[in-house]
């Protein structure tokens, strides 16, 4: 296989799921469109489509993998996730994609080309954008609070750490508005992506990845694997069950036990597995650090070493028979 060629049969995108609202009783406005333009009379009165899902796929001409990844990116973040990394080397989109991969990469509900709505009747309660201090910290590239400066030379970094920090800012520039009440809409778009696809196998970051054990409980023949790559939580324990023939992968990066707030989310997250392996299911734990494969953030998708992981996971997909 030459690793240096994408060869498609196939490649398109859609948007799925969502409902219509109605907006009532707003006032009319005169507004001018364009510079020097002619004002005109908008009216936001009226039916709106809101809370579908843009999704792009990618078909190799050479099909390998039995059946199709589906990329799930995390908080503030849209499916950029997984493409050309901050410094422009190659994502794990086109990793999985020239080893023969079908690939589907979404933007989530109200994230990137899926669109927004600014009315109430949509999405309840304020945007939230994190400032790029918070970026720095929570993705354990800086070392703690305060390790951020506007002043990249004077920014303090995690020892060792293989996020590409020259490019940081770079990086913020794929940040996006998420809101904290819309984890409804979202499960319902990802609900309908998996049965209009169908068997497929679930690649999930940070806030995907309860997602992505949510939509395998509801439907354990279509989801017949998950890769939660640092998941920011576990699923509905009192449905374990439903996820004893579904193989799982967890990957976590480094630094985790020197952030309270990852090794409180970690820590959740494996009591949930725990949950799973009671009722027979199947966890497997990549710890980066414990492999000897140090230095990685959250971002393990973007960070230098970025396809020696993709490698991990090809690996173990390979092992669970889902290639040929």
């Amino acid at each position: 296989m030459d690793d240096s060629m994408i060869s498609l049969k196939d490649m398109g995108s859609f948007h799925i799921g969502g409902r219509e609202i109605e907006v009532k009783e707003r006032p009319v406005k005169e507004v001018v469109l364009t510079k020097n333009g002619v004002p005109v009379q908008f009216d936001p009165n009226g039916t709106y489509q809101v809370e579908q899902m843009y999704v792009q796929y990618f078909i190799p001409r050479d099909l390998r993998g039995k059946i199709p990844l589906l990329l799930w990116h995390g908080g503030s973040l849209t499916g950029a996730t997984y493409e050309t990394t901050p410094d422009g080397r190659e994502g794990w989109l086109n990793y999985f994609l020239k080893r023969g991969w079908a690939v589907y990469n979404s933007d989530a509900v109200e994230r990137g080309r899926s669109g927004w709505s600014l009315h109430a009747e949509a999405f309840q309660d304020e945007p939230i954008i994190f400032p790029k201090k918070d970026q720095f910290e929570r993705f354990r590239i800086g070392a703690g609070k305060g390790s951020y400066n506007k002043d990249r030379d004077k920014r303090r970094i995690l020892q060792n750490n293989q996020f590409p920090v020259e490019y940081f800012d770079d990086f913020t520039r794929q940040i996006v508005p998420r809101w904290a009440k819309s984890d409804d809409a979202t499960l319902a778009a990802y609900m309908k992506l998996v049965e209009k696809i169908g068997p497929c196998i679930i690649v999930a970051h940070s806030q995907a990845g309860p997602f992505a054990f949510r939509v395998a409980q509801a439907l354990p023949d279509q989801v017949k694997a998950i890769i939660a790559v640092e998941p920011a939580n576990g699923g509905d324990t009192q449905y374990s069950e439903r996820l004893k023939n579904t193989p799982i992968l967890t990957v976590y990066g480094d630094y985790i036990s020197q952030d309270e707030r990852w090794t409180h989310i970690r820590g959740k997250t494996m009591a949930y597995f725990q949950a799973l392996r009671s009722e027979g299911g199947m966890v497997d734990i990549l710890d980066l650090p414990e492999l000897g494969i140090t230095g990685n953030s959250h971002l393990m998708m973007m960070d230098r070493n970025n396809l020696q992981i993709a490698r991990a996971i090809q690996e173990w997909l390979e092992k669970r028979g889902f290639y040929r």
